[in-house]
């Protein structure tokens, strides 16, 4: 994979990344890959942080996670199976702590992109059935031409998923986004993916606030005139919702704000 030109991974970390940055509360987001061999010793790792910092894997904005992915091309060899897991327990791990209540009140949102058929379906179903009790949502973004019908499972909009020891999923948490469908369109402002991608994380937001009976901080409007810019037709960020991270791990401050992914 070549990380100086615009390949599928550049693309989505600017497209989708632009959707969702807004929603952040500081900008800062935690990024992993998985899939590769680290050096010095080349072990496969499912886990890992993009700038190499395992203790302190965030990084600055778009431009951050950007320099994060092209300096992790850069050192480590891309290598299979696809699994989430890792990436999964990782994340919840986070949200696990989180506990939203008076005016700080968090929602995480997991941005993963990936291009592979993933091969840890039933640990992937598990993790995500006990992480639908957490304050977490999932954005799975599909690069490439792979055959992602696993992804659209995990979905779940059809079947709720049902773990291994028969636990059915409290909430749905994730949404897949198909991201050539959306290229192909060539929207230069985005407007599609934008709705695709946000399409689920309000409802999957607020059922969780009331399953857990938390009420919203009162609103307060912020950012309109930046957020009007970016997209138009989508309303700005409020002050009683959640902020995103993308790359790899997720992690804001709930006032409505949003997002990682990992490679």
């Amino acid at each position: 994979m070549n990380a100086t030109v615009d390949n599928e991974y550049i693309y989505a970390i600017k497209s989708v990344g632009s959707v969702l940055a807004p929603y952040d509360s500081d900008q800062r987001y935690p990024c992993y890959g998985f899939g590769a061999k680290l050096p010095p010793s080349y072990q496969v790792s499912h886990c890992f942080a993009l700038n190499g910092a395992e203790h302190s894997p965030e990084v600055v904005g778009i431009d951050g996670i950007l320099g994060a992915y092209q300096y992790s091309i850069s050192q480590v060899q891309l290598y299979g199976p696809t699994n989430f897991s890792s990436i999964l327990e990782r994340v919840m791990g986070m949200a696990g702590q989180t506990i939203s209540q008076g005016h700080h009140q968090s929602y995480y949102i997991l941005l993963i992109i990936t291009d592979g058929i993933i091969t840890d379906m039933q640990n992937t179903v598990d993790r995500i059935v006990r992480a639908s009790d957490m304050p977490l949502s999932i954005v799975i973004v599909g690069v490439g031409g792979a055959d992602f019908t696993n992804m659209e499972i995990l979905d779940a909009d059809e079947e709720p998923l049902i773990s291994r020891h028969g636990v059915k999923m409290k909430r749905d948490i994730v949404q897949f986004v198909p991201l050539r469908q959306f290229r192909k369109q060539r929207d230069p402002n985005n407007f599609s993916l934008a709705r695709e991608t946000l399409a689920e994380i309000p409802d999957q937001l607020v059922s969780y606030m009331k399953s857990k009976g938390i009420k919203p901080n009162p609103p307060v409007v912020q950012r309109r005139d930046t957020m009007s810019s970016l997209h138009p037709d989508i309303p700005p960020p409020y002050s009683a919702a959640p902020s995103l991270g993308p790359v790899g791990v997720v992690q804001q401050p709930m006032q409505p704000n949003a997002p990682p992914y990992p490679i």
